[in-house]
């Protein structure tokens, strides 16, 4: 998708690497480096949260 401006990739030990990305409209996405045509997309808004979430340790027992 064109407008999408798209983050340097976050990777972990021996694990995909994952990009977020934004665009004019207020849409953020997620997707796999190197695989960034599907995508995960929902408002700035729901990324933030979710990233805010992640931080607060909301997700530590996936790890």
């Amino acid at each position: 998708m064109d407008g999408i401006t798209w983050e340097e990739p976050f990777c972990g030990e021996g694990a995909s690497c994952f990009r977020l990305g934004t665009d004019p409209e207020g849409n953020a996405y997620v997707a796999i480096a190197g695989a960034e045509d599907a995508y995960l997309t929902d408002s700035r808004d729901a990324l933030r949260t979710m990233i805010l979430d992640i931080k607060a340790g909301k997700a530590d027992h996936l790890l």
